[in-house]
């Protein structure tokens, strides 16, 4: 039951009381896990292109600035995860106690930071931070200095990289200058998405980080457009608070603050669905803030992205040719068959066992709805031994087979049968998609028709020593994609190029 204050918080939030009534049911009633019918591979399911490579980018290329492009980079993301060893280790380490060469032998993440302490990009600026704050700086011993070092990086009073959005740390330092992540992409996307010298990119950043994201771009915007002969248009969106999803205890019932209001939570990267929804062009890239390399090795992986955009812009003109047909109804009975070969064998799309029975008219009104659809071609890596989700044939509630992304929080742990599946996939999913959102009209589809609502995550959390259960909306990429027509297309490990922890900026993607 919830009292007249609870209600008041719940409009507030952008919700109504049977939105929150339906989410504790989600809640109590627990996953809904995936049903795994095979991996995805190479030749089933993932395609290996090499003859075509130029001829797809080729194709992109001579389409490019007849397309209206954006680059959506989902850049929330904290900086805190990163420095996550740092802070255990200034709670851990006393120099006055032991010597750093020891305690770094059995801590590998701070040896890895010792040794590569001189390469970080913001090296240079928190040792004149230090050097200008401590007049003996130069006399400490190494334990010391690793310790100062630490805090002019995190601490508030000093630099408070901890704050950042992980997008408006330094990540790379060039001869001259360095480079944030935000910098980075927009520069990357000169590259591949960006048509008629204008380059469109849309950030989703948390909204404490609003004036340092328009500070950054102030700062660099125009010298950038001189350097590139390109325009850029760079726009901002927020998670939807009415996305925020209630917490429960782990007995079911509702979690209170000290204050005695509810607790709401955002569910995730599912909840940008809605900000992708509101963008209006031909060809959206999607790529993650902190997989983005140097320059130098951007213009060289750059290809991978023509290459799906060309794969897409292929698949994507012959299943308009097809839609035009049927909605003109001039679909012959002998192409009807190749209709079928295209959904089956180019679109991943599967006909079901029934579909035989169909008399000619109903079959093509079902070959309408499969083809009738956002597209979307998704790099796939070679998994070796990466965290994160991958591509998978799972059948459906309704019978029907599809491809999708799956997360390893939607497989059942407790299932051999499935676990044997996840134990001979092959690729995994590092984020890097091109989607086309229109119909042969040219009208945007509205992507949240395309969502399966039972792909949510019910997750279980601490908050304030008390375990709660939270429910997470299905993910970008997986459940909110999941009615798209999907291709999955083999691209190599050197275009991941993540950074998780601060060691990661050591790595020679992002070393200049």
């Amino acid at each position: 039951m919830f009292t007249e204050k609870d209600i008041q918080q719940i409009t507030d939030h952008g919700l109504t009381v049977e939105q929150v009534n339906k989410q504790m049911e989600t809640i109590k009633s627990g996953m809904t896990y995936s049903n795994l019918v095979d991996t995805a591979t190479v030749g089933n399911g993932v395609l290996k292109i090499q003859n075509k490579f130029q001829e797809y980018i080729d194709f992109y290329e001579a389409k490019r600035n007849s397309l209206s492009v954006v680059k959506f980079v989902p850049a929330s993301g904290a900086a805190s995860r990163m420095f996550k060893f740092l802070f255990q280790f200034l709670q851990d380490y006393d120099p006055q106690k032991e010597n750093i060469e020891v305690y770094a032998k059995r801590n590998s993440e701070i040896s890895v930071f010792l040794r590569g302490m001189r390469k970080l990009p913001f090296y240079e600026t928190v040792r004149n931070e230090l050097q200008k704050n401590i007049p003996d700086f130069e006399k400490v011993s190494l334990g010391e200095e690793c310790v100062l070092f630490v805090k002019a990086m995190l601490d508030a009073n000093g630099l408070n990289y901890s704050f950042y959005p992980k997008g408006l740390l330094p990540f790379h330092k060039y001869q001259d200058h360095v480079s944030t992540a935000f910098k980075e992409h927009l520069l990357e996307s000169t590259l591949y998405a960006s048509s008629n010298n204008e380059a469109n990119l849309h950030f989703t950043i948390s909204e404490a980080h609003t004036d340092m994201f328009n500070m950054e771009l102030e700062s660099i915007k125009e010298d950038l457009e001189k350097e590139t002969n390109t325009r850029f248009n760079v726009s901002f969106s927020y998670q939807n608070k009415a996305t925020d999803t209630i917490a429960i205890t782990a007995n079911d019932e509702l979690y209170r603050n000290e204050d005695g209001s509810l607790l709401f939570r955002p569910s995730g990267h599912g909840a940008l669905i809605e900000n992708l929804n509101q963008l209006n062009h031909d060809l959206i890239f999607i790529k993650n803030i902190d997989n983005i390399a140097v320059f130098e090795q951007n213009k060289s992986l750059s290809d991978y992205k023509k290459l799906a955009a060309g794969v897409l812009l292929k698949i994507q003109e012959q299943a308009f040719k097809y839609m035009r047909k049927i909605d003109e109804d001039c679909v012959l009975e002998d192409e009807l068959h190749n209709i079928e070969l295209f959904v089956i064998n180019r679109l991943n799309a599967d006909l079901g066992e029934a579909y035989k029975q169909l008399t000619p008219e109903e079959k093509i009104g079902e070959l309408r709805d499969r083809i009738n659809r956002p597209i979307r071609v998704c790099g796939m890596v070679k998994n070796e031994g990466q965290p994160g989700g991958g591509p998978f044939w799972i059948k459906e509630e309704n019978g029907y087979i599809s491809l999708e992304i799956i997360e390893f929080a939607q497989i059942d742990a407790d299932n051999d049968d499935q676990i044997r599946i996840v134990n001979r996939a092959t690729h995994f999913n590092p984020t890097d998609l091109v989607c086309g959102v229109k119909d042969y009209k040219g009208n945007k589809f509205n992507l949240t028709d395309y969502v399966d609502p039972k792909a949510a995550f019910i997750t279980m959390k601490s908050q304030n020593g008390v375990d709660i259960k939270a429910y997470e909306l299905p993910g970008l990429w997986n459940g909110s994609m999941a009615h798209w027509n999907s291709i999955f297309v083999e691209i190599p490990l050197e275009t991941f190029n993540p950074v998780k922890t601060v060691n990661d900026l050591l790595n020679p993607a992002h070393q200049v």
